[in-house]
């Protein structure tokens, strides 16, 4: 069986055609309509389309097929077009304790609030998020700006308070980076 599931949500001329050719198909195909769909729909996967012929605004991941006729090849490359757009921003967001980070905006989020950060925040941020100990500042030079460890510069010192600074004026947070005796590490 298939981890990715296409659901057809009250469209069950779409669902007779498609399940005629479901072997073609590498998708599962489930046909619901709203009786049956609301003791579903708690139990979903992350891997689902749901296809309907209007938009519902209950559903998430709802692809709304209005043009009609479409070709099956058009439907088909629809749905995997979707699909790799979900996975796409699936993998996009990261969590970091109660934040998210949004690769694709570079936005880091907790609560509903929203802070913008620039491509350097971000690679820094992920680069302390993947670490398990403290990173030192000559290791940060070297993998986040590219640095020689023998330079003598500030730059590092500099990011983090301007950072820290940013994440405590948005999020009231003065512990997301922390200092310590061998180097910073997120908390």
């Amino acid at each position: 069986m298939n981890s990715r599931k296409i659901i057809i949500f009250d469209y069950d001329v779409l669902f007779n055609i498609l399940d005629e050719i479901k072997e073609n198909f590498n998708f599962d195909l489930i046909n619901l309509n709203q009786k049956n769909f609301d003791s579903l729909k708690n139990n979903l996967e992350k891997d689902f389309l749901i296809i309907s012929k209007e938009k519902k605004n209950n559903l998430k991941n709802n692809l709304v097929i209005e043009n009609n006729p479409i070709s099956i090849n058009k439907l088909v490359q629809i749905i995997n077009i979707n699909f790799l757009k979900k996975q796409f921003n699936y993998q996009s967001e990261i969590t970091i304790g109660s934040y998210k980070l949004d690769l694709n905006s570079r936005e880091i989020s907790k609560n509903k609030l929203l802070l913008n950060l620039t491509e350097r925040e971000t690679n820094l941020i992920i680069f302390l998020k993947k670490s398990s100990k403290p990173v030192k500042i000559e290791d940060l030079q070297r993998e986040v700006w590219g640095y020689g460890a023998e330079l003598e510069t500030h730059t590092v010192e500099t990011h983090i308070y301007r950072l820290r600074k940013k994440i405590k004026e948005k999020f009231d947070d003065n512990n997301f980076i922390v200092s310590l005796p061998d180097g910073y590490k997120i908390s």
